[in-house]
């Protein structure tokens, strides 16, 4: 190529703020005579233009998740309905009580697979501290051991952990103790959040994003786990029996990078994280809350209310997040058919968007049967789409933060990830809270020999039965 040819592709390659100071310097003279008689104007005007273009310039750091992997309990974890009977009779809790939680666990979609941790298992049961530790340590360390082996991690590399659990925090911190555990370097960034419900996945991923922009050329953990031991609730209050009858035992361990040299390494890049709260709305933040019963019990109340708080929270994450990721044809027959219906009063249904369009696979948070089912209907979803929830809550129940994440497993599993597919996992929390995060496959995802569905997906998807009957 000429020379001068070279030159002129150069400058149209050229940046805006480079463009900028060009012009500055060609006509220093003329500036310097404006400013002179103004200099405390044209000072302040020089520094904010200068600020301006250098924020400018920064590019985004792009984020990667570079692997994740999913805690399997051990199959002596497991506890059949009939057995969680037997013991729930034999450690004295009143009869009512058991009978109610035997309906729930019956119609939830679980399968006789899902675990509880051994201190529930045993009689008679124990909510000692000890035991809820050891609960922890088993679904953590699990899941960031196989993390580490299968990327050939150097604990001492990560540079951010986060870990998350809803109602458990002891002192010192799950993250302290995994940094502990694995002899993690002294001045790693750790934090921990708890008491931010199920949805607490997605904000650690938001707070690993926004800490991986800050400390370029790092490496965070995010660690999501449940422990079930302290929060078991042994009274007869039908809301606070429900946590009891939905939770399972579970946890993952995520692998997040701004590294540039972990792009060609990573599955999937973040594109976006829509967080939405209503805690200002009284209803929606009591519908899930910590309590204590008339006999002084202590457990977790979950309102009758949360199907219809969870559709209204998630209204206004999709507002947020549609502009986002729609095409504008579906943004735009979806706004057409609001006003046609407020402009000529009529009682047209109006149009929801076409979510297929914006993504190939949905990790959608598996709270229940009735809330999987109405995002299913609400949102016009396939029984393909909502697939991976409903086979998470069959196989694993609800195992709070970690739920989506054993989603993903499930269709990477299946091989159904693909190069350019794009992920949305929405994720429900106290608060009422309801988050989105949404990622793009960078590579074709191939199916994992040690995941946490590898020895059973061959049998799945199954036909889920209304009501399991006890054996």
């Amino acid at each position: 190529m000429p020379r001068n040819a070279s030159k002129n592709l150069t400058s149209q390659k050229m940046e805006p703020y480079s463009l900028y100071f060009t012009l500055l310097i060609q006509h220093s003279n003329t500036i310097i005579d404006l400013i002179i008689p103004h200099s405390h104007y044209f000072a302040v005007v020089l520094v904010a233009s200068i600020v301006i273009l250098y924020f400018a310039s920064r590019r985004k750091v792009p984020i990667y998740l570079i692997d994740f992997s999913c805690c399997c309990p051990p199959r002596s974890y497991r506890l059949p309905l009939a057995m969680f009977e037997e013991h729930s009779l034999l450690d004295h809790m009143d009869p009512d009580a058991v009978a109610f939680q035997c309906k729930i666990i019956a119609k939830s979609g679980f399968s006789e697979e899902t675990a509880l941790p051994q201190s529930l298992a045993q009689i008679p049961r124990t909510k000692a501290l000890a035991s809820a530790i050891e609960e922890a340590e088993t679904a953590m360390y699990s899941a960031i051991t196989c993390l580490f082996e299968k990327n050939n991690i150097n604990p001492k590399a990560v540079d951010i952990l986060i870990t998350n659990s809803c109602v458990f925090c002891p002192t010192p911190c799950l993250s302290d103790m995994v940094v502990n555990k694995f002899r993690m370097r002294s001045n790693i960034m750790s934090f921990h959040l708890s008491g931010m419900g199920c949805s607490a996945g997605i904000i650690s991923v938001s707070l690993a994003k926004d800490l991986l922009r800050v400390h370029r050329n790092s490496l965070a953990l995010i660690v999501s786990t449940e422990t079930l031991t302290h929060n078991w609730y042994n009274g007869k209050v039908p809301s606070m029996l429900l946590s009891n009858c939905l939770f399972r035992m579970g946890g993952a361990a995520i692998l997040m990078s701004s590294r540039v040299q972990d792009k060609h390494k990573a599955k999937y890049k973040l594109q976006h994280i829509v967080r939405t709260t209503t805690a200002r709305d009284d209803q929606s933040q009591g519908c899930v809350y910590q309590d204590v019963d008339p006999e002084g019990n202590e457990g977790v109340s979950i309102s009758k209310n949360i199907v219809i708080v969870a559709g209204d929270v998630l209204k206004k994450n999709i507002a947020s997040l549609g502009p986002l990721v729609l095409p504008l044809r579906e943004q735009f027959l979806h706004v057409f058919s609001i006003i046609r219906r407020k402009l000529w009063a009529t009682r047209t249904s109006i149009y929801t968007p076409n979510f297929n369009h914006a993504f190939e696979h949905f990790c959608i948070h598996p709270g229940g049967k009735a809330i999987i089912k109405a995002i299913e209907k609400n949102l016009g979803l396939r029984k393909v789409d909502m697939e991976p929830a409903t086979m998470t809550l069959y196989r694993f129940g609800n195992t709070s933060t970690s739920s989506i994440w054993y989603e993903l497993c499930y269709i990477e599993a299946k091989g159904r990830m693909k190069c350019g597919d794009r992920v949305w996992q929405l994720a429900f929390g106290s608060g009422f809270k309801c988050n989105s995060a949404v990622w793009k496959c960078l590579c074709d995802v191939k199916p994992d020999t040690a995941s946490a569905w590898s020895d059973i997906i061959h049998s799945y998807p199954i036909e889920v039965p209304d009501i399991v009957r006890i054996n």
